[in-house]
């Protein structure tokens, strides 16, 4: 039996799957560890992900390095088959905030990242 879609489950659902995944994209962003970085990103997103870009802004990002692991929930968008969580996200060496996005949804039966960005 396919899972629901990940748009019916309730907020704080989803936040108990998302926030593990956003901190292990935040751990594995300031460690520039591209292998442990798309583990969970769906096979699309995998195979889009570069490894020689996403290597050259691990090494050259100054953000993508320097995130903080404190972070506070913003909200939750559904859209389609997906569901966008907002963060505000800090940095260790820089002043100010972004919005980290994180976008899941399911994969063969098993929730996945379609989309990560901080902006």
């Amino acid at each position: 039996m396919p899972n629901v879609n990940i748009i019916e489950k309730a907020d704080e659902e989803i936040r108990t799957i998302a926030e593990p995944l956003w901190r292990d994209l935040i751990k594995n962003s300031n460690e520039g560890n591209y292998g442990e970085f798309v583990k969970n990103f769906s096979g699309a997103m995998a195979l889009a992900m570069n490894q020689v870009a996403v290597g050259h802004q691990f090494a050259n990002s100054e953000l993508a390095r320097n995130l903080s692991d404190h972070f506070d929930y913003l909200g939750i968008i559904r859209r389609g088959q997906h569901v966008t969580v907002l963060y505000r996200q800090r940095s260790t060496k820089r002043d100010g905030e972004w919005v980290g996005r994180l976008v899941l949804g399911y994969e063969d039966d098993k929730i996945r990242i379609f989309g990560a960005s901080i902006f």
